[in-house]
Formats: structure tokens, sequence, C-alpha cells
């Protein structure tokens, strides 16, 4: 059975930080390149960060600068550092496997002064 489990959402001041995490588990990890989505209330999913297995990375331009994606191959696990978070990065946060229908179920992020 296939699972991606994201933790470490919470609530954060804007200009805080937080690391997500996405744990894989049911599946080779090595090899497949890897995405954090987002989802804010009446929005629609967009894509944040994508990495490939040999760390190449791609971020939408709105994150660019303030958020990191990496990731551990021997721990199965996929990163996301969020730096000098804004209100508007209030969202649950998904990681996928890229081009896969493999979901996390989300972990909330909210920026709130």
């Amino acid at each position: 059975q296939v699972q991606l489990v994201e933790s470490g959402g919470g609530l954060v001041q804007p200009g805080g930080s937080l690391r997500l995490s996405c744990a894989v588990s049911g599946r080779l990890f090595s090899g497949k390149t890897m995405a954090w989505y987002r989802q804010a209330p009446g929005n629609r999913r967009e894509l944040v960060a994508t990495i490939t297995n040999g760390g190449s990375a791609y971020y939408v331009d709105s994150v660019k600068g303030r958020f990191t994606i990496s990731r551990d191959n021997a721990k199965n696990t996929v990163y996301l550092q969020m730096n000098i978070l804004k209100f508007e990065d209030t969202a649950v946060y998904y990681c996928n496997e890229w081009g896969t229908s493999y979901w996390g179920q989300g972990t909330q992020v909210t920026v709130s002064s």
C-alpha cells in the first residue's frame, strides 16, 4: 500500500519558518520526481515546487528565494523548508509523486499574526 504522509504544518507568524516533511512508503522513492502542492480555501490546488532524483529543483515564482525543496532517498522523505512566510502562503500543503495519483493527506500551514 502506497502512503505519503506529510507533517510539520502549523501556525506561524509572518516572517517565520516551517519545515514540512513527506515520508513515502510502499513504493520505490529513489528515481522519482517529487512535488509539493498547496491549496488555499476557495482556490485551485497549485504546484509549489518539484525535485528530481538528482536534486534539480523547480519553484513557482511566488516562493522563489523563500522555499527550498530537498530529499533524502535513504529516508524516503521529501522536505519543504519555508522561510519568510507570508499571509498568502496559508494553505493545505500536499506532497505528490510527480505525474501520478499518489497524494498525501495534507498538512495545514497557517500564517497569521
